[in-house]
């Protein structure tokens, strides 16, 4: 099940992160990214990895939850990921994730979206409802992370998003996450189609209203999700992660300052209790 993750082998040399213009994009658009912050190899194992995981999570009970048709999550351990470290230890995210978050933010969520083809575009949503200490503060206590791990094309799904929207706060709300349909033309009017291609990453504020769009091609389109909180922002009771006590033990001390997670003998598969209700039936 785990994958040899012992030392960072090929994450990329940033240049200096200007965290101004990162904090910035966050807190008007809800989202910014780095081009090319990894070697296309790089991600193409990380690829091989996620496919394995895939197959054992949807074969199992559990495994996987459905996002809409044809669309599945799966959260992972981070040792099934070979690059693990590379990825929480670039320098673009350890400053973004400072910046936003603090210098005790914690990792809380490895896992991936898979929009096969035939999925359709999902409902308006934000991932969870709005915390009180942003809609009193507007202070962001929370990042998500997306990597994509192919080349994306406009037929492939690509994931949409309403740049400005992390801020929206309205009692129609359904679950304070899905907004009314009659909401739904200004997030057509705002929307941006993001086309990432292999190495890039982004970050954004799982706040901002967005959705998954249909895939018309015969391809997948696996998107790696890392998930971050500030201190106390309780995101990771929804989340199921651990690692070996070996595989801990290798771990840099940078990394285990923000993983504050079980240390266990022994792995045991994740069971998958993130559910969006209003995402399984999707729109047809």
């Amino acid at each position: 099940m785990t994958q040899d993750d012992t030392l960072p082998t090929t994450a990329g040399a940033a240049a200096p992160v200007d965290t101004s213009g990162v904090v910035d994009a966050l807190y008007t658009d809800g989202i910014t990214a780095l081009k090319g912050a990894f070697p296309v190899e790089w991600v193409d194992r990380l690829r091989e990895d996620v496919d394995a995981a895939f197959d054992d999570a949807i074969n199992r009970p559990g495994g996987a939850v459905g996002r809409g048709p044809k669309r599945w999550y799966v959260e992972i351990h981070p040792e099934q990921i070979r690059g693990f470290v590379d990825l929480v230890t670039h320098p673009w995210v350890t400053a973004t994730c400072e910046a936003v978050l603090g210098p005790r933010y914690e990792i809380v969520e490895v896992g991936f979206d898979t929009p096969f083809p035939g999925a359709m575009n999902q409902p308006w949503h934000r991932d969870f409802p709005m915390p009180e200490e942003t809609r009193r503060e507007r202070r962001l206590t929370s990042l998500a992370f997306n990597m994509t791990l192919v080349d994306t094309t406009e037929d492939m799904g690509p994931f949409e998003i309403a740049p400005g929207t992390q801020w929206d706060d309205s009692p129609e709300f359904e679950h304070g996450m899905f907004p009314p349909k009659a909401h739904y033309p200004r997030y057509e009017e705002l929307a941006v189609r993001k086309m990432p291609q292999r190495g890039d990453i982004s970050a954004r504020s799982a706040l901002t209203i967005h959705r998954g769009t249909q895939n018309f091609s015969d391809r997948y389109r696996p998107v790696l999700v890392l998930g971050v909180d500030a201190p106390g922002a309780g995101n990771a009771e929804h989340h199921d992660l651990a690692v070996t006590r070996g595989y801990w033990e290798r771990l840099p001390q940078q990394v285990r300052d923000h993983l504050h997670c079980p240390v266990v003998d022994e792995l045991e598969p994740i069971v998958q209790k993130h559910t969006i209700e209003g995402l399984v039936m999707g729109e047809a």
